[in-house]
């Protein structure tokens, strides 16, 4: 068992303890930072940002000096070894992202295993997160609070269909599922979610948290895809979250024939043009579908 007492030498009244300082940093809203994190930002020997300039931007609001170093997806590796030996030289470093957590779809992880491997105290120290926030406002946490979070899907068409068919069957006691998602790819995103689920489909897209411009359309995929489609462009960090179909629905709808009954259903559409709505939302010639439905049906 490893046991870790790094939080009892963080002393909130003296120096700061040597260490690691993963330090959450606001998503939008600059008031979304902590007393706490203020205090470490500026107590720490140097910040490792995603990107420096952007960091600046927090650091000058707040009239923080302390010097930078750029800590990113694209030198991680080098990086985290680097600062991993100035931490067992007794060095205190904070980690920042551009906006969130650190280490939550963003640089960070590698340095926290780093240091721990080096024996070298590790600090989380908490705040603003959007997968969290577009959650709690979202209507999908429940009263368990379970939740899958993602990160971002693939951005390649077979890629991302491939993971979301992968949730089907998983049913509603796996709670919320939670992504990330660029403002580009959304649309298409959401015709993937409403081809494997249907349009009835409900999802949640939060846009632009804690900024001036926060957004959350909620409602069947359908209608909040044809939402966004009708505007000029969508902008913005987009956090989508969808609650799983009721297990016995997945079931009836996990088979082929299953889909094609579900889509008839749903949109009064002929069965061939179903067929061949499955069969593209699996990635599979239309032959091979009909196949497989004449296959089922024999059974």
């Amino acid at each position: 068992m490893n046991t870790d007492p790094a939080s009892d030498r963080e002393s909130r009244d003296g120096p700061l303890a040597p260490g690691l300082y993963l330090v959450a940093t606001p998503i939008g809203n600059l008031e979304d930072i902590t007393l706490r994190a203020l205090r470490v930002l500026r107590s720490v020997d140097r910040i490792a940002c995603e990107d420096t300039r952007q960091t600046q931007k927090l650091l000058n609001h707040y009239g923080i000096r302390t010097p930078t170093v750029s800590y990113h997806m694209h030198n991680e590796a080098g990086r985290a070894a680097e600062l991993a030996a100035e931490l067992q030289a007794g060095a205190r470093i904070a980690v920042v992202s551009d906006a969130g957590t650190p280490g939550i779809a963003d640089p960070g992880g590698q340095i926290a295993a780093a240091a721990i491997a080096a024996g070298v105290p590790v600090f989380p120290v908490p705040g603003a997160n959007a997968a969290i926030s577009a959650l709690i406002a979202s209507g999908l946490a429940g009263q368990a609070g379970a939740f899958t979070f993602h990160g971002f899907l693939p951005a390649k068409e077979g890629q991302r269909k491939t993971a979301l068919e992968a949730l089907r069957g998983k049913g509603e006691k796996s709670g919320a599922q939670v992504f990330y998602e660029a403002p580009h790819r959304i649309l298409e995103t959401l015709a993937d979610v409403e081809a494997i689920f249907g349009p009835a489909q409900h999802v949640v897209v939060a846009r632009e948290l804690t900024k001036l411009h926060e957004e959350f359309l909620r409602g069947p995929v359908g209608e909040v895809r044809g939402a966004l489609a009708g505007r000029a462009s969508v902008r913005g960090e987009i956090v989508l979250l969808f609650a799983l179909p009721e297990t016995k629905g997945a079931a009836e709808t996990s088979s082929v024939a299953g889909e094609v009954r579900a889509l008839m259903r749903q949109e009064g559409i002929a069965e061939m043009d179903a067929l061949k709505r499955v069969a593209r939302a699996r990635g599979m010639g239309k032959s091979e579908a009909y196949r497989e439905l004449q296959r089922e049906r024999g059974r």
